[in-house]
C-alpha cells in the first residue's frame, strides 16, 4: 500500500473493486451503469445533496434522527412512523454493529434469529446482507432521502451497495471511523479503503449523480475540544475532495457551552472554506451538530432538557441539520415512540427560534478566533509532517501526537490531550499533549482552568476530568465538586 492523497487511478480503482465485490454474495448484485441509470431517477425529494442545498440556501436547519432494525419490512416501517409522526426532514439506516466490522455471517444468523424471534436482534440495519434491491426497497418506501450512519472502517463493500440502492448519502472517513471506533485497524489501512469510498462517490458524481459525503464529527463525543474535532472534519474533508466528492456535510458534537458550540460551527464553516478554495476543490458545503454524545440523564423529563439545549445550539449556529438523541439515551436502543419524541421537541426548538439569531459579540468573537487559530496550527502541522501530502502527515501526525483524540480506543492515537471544563462550561486543554499551540494559547487555557479551581477552591486536576465526564447524566454541565 502506497498511501498519498492522490486520486485513485480508474486502472487502481477497478482493480480493487473487483475483489471488493467478492466481499460477500450481494456484491455480485451491483451493477454500476444500471446503478446509474436507477439513481438517475431517483426523485429531487430524496436527494440528500439537493436537500441539503436547498436548506442551506434558505437558512433552515433539518432535522435528522438514528435508526435502524434487522428486517426489512421492519426498517421501513420504522422510518416511515420517524418521517410521518416524528416529521424527519432527512432519514438514516443505522446500521448494525456487526456489519460494521465486516462479520457478515454473523449478520446472517441474526438476520435468521430475528424472523424467528419476530423481532430485531441486531442494534440496526444489516444493509450488506439485505443487498441492493432491498437498498431500492427501503426508499422507493420512504418519502424522504436515506443515509447511511454506522461506523465502519473498511465501508467499501458497504459504500458500493448502498449507493447501488439509490442511498445518496455516507457517513463516515479514515480518520473518524478509526481512531474513535477501532482498536488495532491502521490509519494507513483505513485512509487508504475511505479513499476508495469516496473515490466511488466521485464516480457517481462524474456520471451526474450527486452523493452526499459526511465525516462523523463528534469523534468519542466526550469532552472533545472544537479544535480537534473541527481538524479532523477538514481534513477528512480534504481527503474526500481529492478522490471527487462535490458535496460534504462537516460536523461537529455539541459540548454544551452555548457561546463555544456556535462559536465551533461557524469556525468549522469558515476555515473550511478557505482551504477548500485553497487547494481548489468546488465542494458544496453543510454542517451537521450532533446533540449531546455523552450520558444522558435516566429521567425522560430531563433528558428532553438536553435534546432542546442542543437544538437551541445548533439553529443559532446555523447548522444545516441537527442529528437528533431520544429521551430513551440513558437506556438503550429507543422505541420508534421515544425516537419520535426526539424528532418533534427539537422541530418545536428549531421552529421557535427560525426567526432569530444570536449576533456576533466579543466573546463569540473571540472564541471564533481562537477554535480557528488552534485549528490552523493542527492541520498546518499535519501538512508539515506529511511534507505537503495530507495523507501521510495524518499517519504522521498520529504517531507522534500531532493528532490526538480524548477518550479513544485506538492503540494509533497517543491519548495524551486531557479535556476539561472551564468555569463557564466550555471545553477547554487540561494538557495539550503533543498538540500544537502557540504559548499565549496554552496560557489562555491554563488561566481559563485556574479561575474555575480558585472558584471551586480546589485545584485543576484530572479529578475535574472525571466530574465532568459525568456531569451531564447527573443533570449538570459543569462537575462542580458535591
Amino acid at each position: 500500500m502506497n498511501l498519498k492523497n492522490k486520486r485513485l487511478s480508474d486502472d487502481l480503482f477497478y482493480k480493487i473493486r473487483e475483489d471488493v465485490l467478492t466481499h460477500w454474495s450481494t456484491g455480485k448484485d451491483v451493477d454500476f451503469r444500471e446503478a446509474v441509470d436507477y439513481m438517475s431517477r431517483v426523485p429531487e425529494e430524496k436527494n440528500f445533496s439537493i436537500q441539503l442545498k436547498k436548506a442551506k440556501d434558505n437558512g433552515i436547519t433539518l432535522v435528522q434522527p438514528r435508526a435502524g432494525v434487522a428486517l426489512v419490512d421492519e426498517h421501513i416501517e420504522l422510518l416511515n412512523y420517524l418521517q410521518d409522526e416524528g416529521g424527519a426532514d432527512l432519514l438514516p439506516s443505522t446500521i448494525d454493529s456487526y456489519t460494521r466490522q465486516n462479520r457478515y455471517n454473523e449478520c446472517q444468523t441474526g438476520i435468521d434469529e430475528s424472523i424467528k424471534e419476530n423481532r430485531s436482534l441486531l442494534n440496526g440495519f444489516p444493509v450488506v446482507n439485505h443487498g441492493v434491491h432491498n437498498c431500492r426497497k427501503v426508499l422507493e418506501n420512504v418519502n424522504r432521502p436515506v443515509q447511511a450512519r454506522h461506523g465502519t472502517p473498511d465501508a467499501r463493500l458497504l459504500s458500493e451497495i448502498i449507493h447501488a440502492g439509490g442511498w445518496t448519502s455516507n457517513e463516515g472517513g479514515g480518520i473518524s471511523y478509526n481512531i474513535p471506533y477501532a482498536k488495532s485497524v491502521s490509519l494507513e489501512k483505513t485512509i487508504y479503503d475511505w479513499q476508495y469510498c469516496d473515490r466511488l462517490a466521485g464516480i457517481y458524481e462524474e456520471n451526474g449523480i450527486k452523493i452526499n459525503r459526511e465525516p462523523f464529527g463528534p469523534l468519542t463525543g466526550t469532552l472533545v475540544p472544537p479544535s480537534i474535532s473541527n481538524a479532523v472534519a477538514i481534513i477528512e474533508g480534504l481527503l474526500a475532495a481529492e478522490q471527487g466528492v462535490k458535496n460534504l456535510t462537516l460536523g461537529y458534537g455539541q459540548c454544551g457551552s452555548l457561546i463555544q458550540d456556535i462559536a465551533a460551527i461557524k469556525a468549522l464553516t469558515q476555515q473550511a472554506e478557505s482551504y477548500f478554495e485553497e487547494y481548489g476543490y468546488d465542494v458544496e458545503l453543510s454542517t451537521v451538530f450532533h446533540q449531546w454524545m455523552g450520558g444522558f440523564p435516566e429521567d425522560e423529563s430531563k433528558a428532553f432538557s438536553v435534546i432542546s439545549w442542543g437544538s437551541v445550539a445548533a439553529s443559532f449556529a446555523g447548522a444545516t441539520k441537527v442529528i437528533v438523541k431520544t429521551p430513551h439515551e440513558a437506556l438503550g436502543i429507543p422505541t420508534k415512540e421515544a425516537n419520535a419524541q426526539g424528532i418533534k421537541a427539537t422541530k418545536q426548538i428549531i421552529n421557535l427560534t427560525k426567526y432569530q439569531s444570536i449576533p456576533i459579540f466579543s466573546e463569540l468573537d473571540q472564541e471564533i478566533e481562537m477554535i480557528k487559530r488552534e485549528t490552523k496550527c493542527i492541520i498546518d502541522k499535519v501538512f508539515e509532517v506529511g511534507m505537503g501530502d495530507l495523507a501521510q502527515g495524518v499517519v504522521k501526525a498520529f504517531e507522534t501526537g500531532i493528532m490526538d483524540i480524548p477518550f479513544a480506543p485506538s492503540k494509533f492515537n497517543q491519548g495524551k490531550v486531557l479535556p476539561e471544563r472551564d468555569n463557564f462550561g466550555a471545553v477547554r486543554y487540561l494538557d495539550f499533549g503533543n498538540i500544537p499551540a502557540d504559548k499565549d494559547v496554552k496560557d489562555y487555557h491554563k488561566k481559563l482552568l485556574e479561575e474555575r479551581g480558585a472558584y471551586e477552591k480546589r485545584n485543576v486536576s484530572f479529578d475535574m476530568v472525571i466530574d465532568d465526564i459525568f456531569a451531564v447524566s447527573k443533570g449538570i454541565l459543569i462537575g462542580r465538586p458535591e
